[in-house]
């Protein structure tokens, strides 16, 4: 295997595409900025940063969920994934980028907005004499939510440093069955420690202090998990666009129906546990019908965001059931195309409702300024990533699983 070296390079048209998009994107920053953001009105302000804030977390989780499941195929000891691991590798390099971003971005909505003794995202951050938010405090506070955003995004991006060196080690002639026994333990330790970390993170406290909290007064159990389930999807879903892109392009030779067809049963079985958490969060809220549980739904069922509500479980429930369902719908490259799409763009309507839902609860703030964020991402995504394909060849001939990769079948 030592032969194959298969190397990325961006197109003009790809980089015209991001450079466009970028464009765009900064462009309606500028302007929410001026027009929202500097606005004294402190619920505009609210909406600009709202909208910047979930723009930030949604993205920064999806491409971090690249690296969970490399992480969580690693410890499974799954080989199908090593013809194509350099994509979900390359999403992944993005992490450090977005999540600087949104650090910047969540820590000054903390401590840059609020007016005397009202802030108009994060209510605790100036509790007043609310025993509610008083008795959270130890929870919700600045300093609190600063550690864990901090340790958060900076052990995902170093930990997911340290898998992608490990890989490159893959490419440099073949390995003894000694040195890829070494090199796979190596891969189990810090797989282990991501895998870790990731649940400690994004399936509890990140979620929790960055989007519910903004409800300081409502809490569910199931949220973290509901806030992971979405982005992991999405994850999948950009990873399967990634892989189609180069194949589309007669790379990743050795990807096949069958590799997408396992991509596919991820995008349909996520999709499918999404809803499971979405029900089981919603129903229980239903049945109980307690005042300080219901609030959060209230207005998203019966207010301005019913439309939204309805949109949101269509497109992440109906659609992915219908039509994922089929064995050759998960193996037809335009039909997985519409659909990871599809899926990307519901669960980011998903962190819309779930964060500007309670910002601005009276009406839907959805416009130019959140399609212009998505621009913005979408184009930071393919320049980004694009070039971190370009660093190592598309695979790594000397991973002792490419073999086993190669004759995969479903």
């Amino acid at each position: 295997m030592s032969s194959i070296r298969e190397q990325f390079e961006v197109t003009g048209k790809m980089r015209t595409w991001s450079m466009g998009l970028i464009a765009i994107g900064i462009l309606a920053f500028i302007i929410g900025l001026i027009t929202k953001g500097f606005s004294s009105d402190p619920h505009q302000q609210a909406i600009f940063w709202g909208t910047v804030m979930y723009n930030s977390i949604f993205f920064l989780l999806v491409c971090n969920a690249s690296m969970f499941f490399i992480c969580v195929t690693t410890l499974a000891k799954g080989g199908w994934q090593t013809v194509f691991r350099r994509v979900p590798e390359a999403i992944s390099a993005v992490v450090p980028i977005f999540g600087l971003i949104a650090a910047f971005v969540l820590l000054f909505v903390v401590f840059g907005l609020g007016h005397g003794d009202h802030h108009p995202i994060y209510h605790w951050v100036t509790p007043g004499k609310d025993e509610i938010l008083l008795k959270k405090s130890g929870f919700l506070n600045p300093t609190f939510f600063v550690i864990w955003t901090v340790l958060s995004i900076v052990l995902w991006s170093w930990l997911g440093m340290k898998m992608r060196q490990l890989s490159r080690q893959a490419d440099n002639g073949d390995m003894s069955f000694e040195e890829g026994n070494n090199w796979f333990h190596r891969n189990l330790i810090y797989g282990s420690m991501f895998t870790v970390w990731f649940g400690l993170t994004v399936g509890s406290v990140t979620p929790w202090v960055w989007i519910m909290s903004i409800d300081a007064h409502w809490y569910s159990t199931m949220f973290s998990w509901y806030t992971f389930a979405s982005s992991f999807v999405s994850g999948i879903s950009l990873i399967v666009l990634w892989v189609i892109f180069l194949k589309n392009r007669g790379q990743l030779q050795f990807t096949t129906e069958e590799h997408l067809h396992d991509l596919g049963k991820f995008m349909f079985a996520f999709s499918v546990f999404w809803t499971y958490l979405w029900f089981s969060q919603y129903m229980l809220i239903w049945y109980s019908n307690i005042p300080e549980e219901t609030i959060y739904f209230k207005h998203r069922v019966q207010g301005a965001w019913h439309g939204i509500f309805i949109l949101n479980l269509v497109i992440n429930f109906v659609c992915p059931l219908l039509i994922l369902m089929k064995r050759s719908s998960k193996r037809n490259y335009t039909l997985l195309t519409f659909m990871a799409v599809l899926i990307i763009f519901g669960h980011w309507i998903d962190f819309f409702q779930m964060i500007m839902g309670s910002i601005s609860k009276d009406h839907v703030t959805l416009g130019w300024l959140d399609f212009g964020m998505l621009a913005l991402y979408a184009g930071m995504i393919i320049l980004f990533v694009g070039r971190e394909l370009t660093k190592a060849p598309l695979v790594a001939s000397a991973n002792p699983f490419l073999k086993e990769s190669i004759i995969h079948h479903t």
